[in-house]
């Protein structure tokens, strides 16, 4: 029963322990970068624009259920690249680093936000994703965890850092991060 205890008090004190920073490196207050997240997002509604998911494993999982929540609850055009045809597709064609940069590059139009998540943050096919969508002008999300010093941390307008090596803190954290932006757009508030 105490380790199960610690375990839920280690959950309360990461949630206050998350650190929100803009591309410059600027930190931002958690519940101003949810902010931010949901009027940028919200943006996106009647111009044609869509919000483009990319993770691996657990994070492949948040990025199906977040895709599916923001279309139906947010009325957003959002896809997840994490479709099992695309993934062996572009993996076997250019290599498992490009599984989600490609896709970006077909289907990203020029003001699309992409969402990268990564517990580590060195995923190189998550990398190679965020550059492509910032070569085709899309705005960008992260979520990762793991090292301070993570790469995808720092390649976001809005970065969300989790400051803790353990995947199922980080995971749980990542999908508490994006059910509060879907939530606050969406009005879901109790």
């Amino acid at each position: 029963m105490e380790t199960i205890k610690k375990y839920i008090g280690k959950f309360k004190l990461l949630l206050d322990k998350i650190e929100c920073s803009d591309l410059k490196g600027g930190m931002i207050d958690f519940s101003v970068a949810i902010g931010c997240a949901c009027v940028s997002i919200r943006g996106l509604v009647g111009l044609g624009l869509k919000l483009m998911f990319v993770g691996n494993g657990g994070s492949a999982a948040i990025c199906s259920h977040m895709a599916t929540d923001f279309s139906k609850n947010g009325g957003i055009a959002a896809l997840a690249f994490n479709d099992a045809s695309m993934l062996t597709c572009m993996g076997n064609d250019f290599g498992y680093e490009h599984v989600f940069e490609k896709p970006v590059e077909l289907f990203a139009a020029k003001g699309d936000y992409l969402v990268a998540v990564s517990s580590s943050g060195q995923s190189k096919n998550i990398l190679n994703a965020v550059r492509a969508a910032r070569a085709k002008g899309c705005a960008v999300i992260t979520l990762s965890g793991f090292n301070a010093d993570n790469p995808l941390r720092s390649m976001g307008d809005i970065n969300f850092y989790v400051p803790v090596a353990h995947y199922g803190y980080v995971e749980v954290i990542h999908q508490y991060i994006c059910h509060a932006i879907i939530d606050n757009l969406s009005g879901f508030i109790e």
